[in-house]
């Protein structure tokens, strides 16, 4: 799976860090950052939630 974020959209608010921290990290700067555009199929319920979780839909999910 492909992690893509829209970072027009994202307002860096850490709900997808909070559903997903091994995926993503908004640091002291209050940037997002992908921490792991790939992750491993283990995380993926972890993932699905960070993207449902995004309430400016800036985040999705696709094939590698």
């Amino acid at each position: 799976m492909k992690v893509t974020v829209d970072f027009d959209l994202c307002e860096s608010n850490a709900l997808c860090m909070a559903a997903a921290p091994e995926v993503f990290e908004v640091r002291e700067d209050d940037f997002l950052y992908v921490l792991d555009e790939n992750p491993p199929e283990s995380l993926r319920a972890k993932v699905e939630e960070a993207v449902r979780a995004c309430p400016k839909a800036a985040i999705t999910l696709g094939d590698a």
